[in-house]
């Protein structure tokens, strides 16, 4: 019973841990170099992460600069990050690619608060799979006669307050992360 609650909560914090990383990748207006991080490179035919064909540094507060290991693939770096979703306009020297991250429109902002409360719910969603598969471990313990109604009760209990207090956390990272984004 008390390997499932520590399961549970093991696994909750990696959910929490794993919102905070994808609230990395949703733009706000500095420039941080985990903003790439989903940007796929048509390297060689391979979609590759950007980090893996080049340096990614943040020189400024507002620029992000991509040292790519092999020249040649520049161009096809530039088309990346010209087809995501962020919204960037990448110059190419023909030594590195720099990336000015500008200000943030009003309606962009708004889009990019509706995404982030839309992550947060999916996370929510997670955090209730994992309750559900918590809860139905303890039933199962209960049916094998491991423990009994009272206990299974309790544990349920128990497994609702952890639940709660994700939830609670998710809230709080995404209203920080709604607040990075409106702030001007």
């Amino acid at each position: 019973m008390k390997t499932i609650q520590k399961e549970l909560q093991s696994k909750m914090e990696k959910t929490i841990e794993a919102l905070k990383y994808e609230y990395t990748t949703i733009r706000t207006g500095r420039a941080n170099a985990q903003m790439l991080d989903k940007v796929r490179v048509d390297y060689y035919g391979t979609p590759t992460p950007i980090n893996q064909v080049g340096a990614i540094s943040v020189p400024e507060p507002r620029t992000l600069m991509i040292n790519p290991w092999d020249k040649s693939a520049m161009a096809e770096i530039e088309k990346a990050i010209r087809n995501s979703d962020l919204g960037l306009n990448p110059t190419n020297d023909g030594q590195v690619i720099r990336i000015a991250v500008p200000a943030l429109t009003e309606e962009r902002r708004k889009e990019l608060a509706k995404k982030a409360h839309k992550v947060a719910e999916e996370f929510k969603v997670r955090l209730r799979n994992e309750r559900r598969e918590a809860n139905d471990k303890l039933k199962k313990l209960e049916k094998e006669g491991e423990i009994t109604e009272d206990e299974l009760k309790k544990a349920q209990d128990e497994v609702q307050k952890t639940t709660d207090k994700f939830i609670k956390n998710i809230d709080e990272v995404a209203v920080a992360k709604e607040q990075d984004i409106m702030a001007v």
